[in-house]
């Protein structure tokens, strides 16, 4: 699983400095699980912060913790872990050849462990859809094979991480291991592509904003 589309620079920022709210913290963090790349940046977010509050004010505990984290990065790195600052747990990073029916391991405490055994619930026409209990706003999707979603934007921040399957939109084909980091400038019409289900994790930080009149009826209904 090599990514193409990655976190923003401004939600790493955020997700180093814990500023992203919990569902989205969530979601970068399986983004991160898969993602070396940005791993890397985030240390080098997590660095620059460190070195910006050095300067603007006396070091202080919480600037000596952020250094003890950065270190455990680099030891958990090389033992083949990573450390997810969002939650401060401890995650295997996905081996090559692991089953993919395991979902990622910052899902587990709201899906659980299998994808076989999620209670998809039918959301519209070859759309399900399962939401964490914890947090509403956290969302799996199940999209059928050449489902071609509505015409949206969104109110503020999306994130989109794909799982499996893939779909095209206006910014490209993103599959397995891609994340969606869009927000309000950003409006697209989703197609999944042909042979399987597309599988993502989503999380909003507003309600999405559709085009169509239909689509905005029914979006009372699917609380989207």
């Amino acid at each position: 699983m090599s990514p193409r589309h990655h976190l923003h620079e401004s939600t790493l920022v955020s997700y180093a400095a814990g500023a992203l709210s919990a569902p989205l913290s969530v979601v970068a963090g399986v983004h991160l699980e898969h993602c070396a790349q940005c791993r890397q940046r985030l240390r080098e977010a997590e660095a620059i912060g460190s070195a910006l509050m050095e300067q603007t004010q006396p070091v202080r505990i919480e600037s000596r913790q952020a250094d003890l984290r950065n270190a455990m990065l680099a030891q958990l790195d090389q033992r083949g872990e990573v450390a997810l600052p969002s939650s401060r747990s401890v995650v295997a990073r996905p081996q090559p050849g692991a089953d993919p029916d395991l979902l990622p391991a910052s899902l587990h405490p709201y899906f659980g462990h299998s994808m076989r055994s999620l209670p998809w619930r039918w959301m519209a026409p070859g759309v399900h859809c399962i939401r964490a209990q914890e947090m509403p706003s956290l969302i799996m999707l199940k999209i059928a094979p050449g489902k071609s979603l509505p015409m949206h934007s969104h109110g503020r921040s999306e994130l989109t991480q794909i799982l499996q399957g893939s779909y095209n939109d206006a910014l490209g084909l993103f599959t397995p291991g891609d994340m969606a980091d869009l927000d309000e400038d950003i409006e697209h019409q989703p197609v999944t592509a042909p042979g399987v289900p597309c599988i993502c994790v989503s999380a909003l930080d507003a309600p999405l904003v559709f085009s169509g009149w239909l689509a905005r009826k029914i979006q009372r209904f699917v609380k989207l």
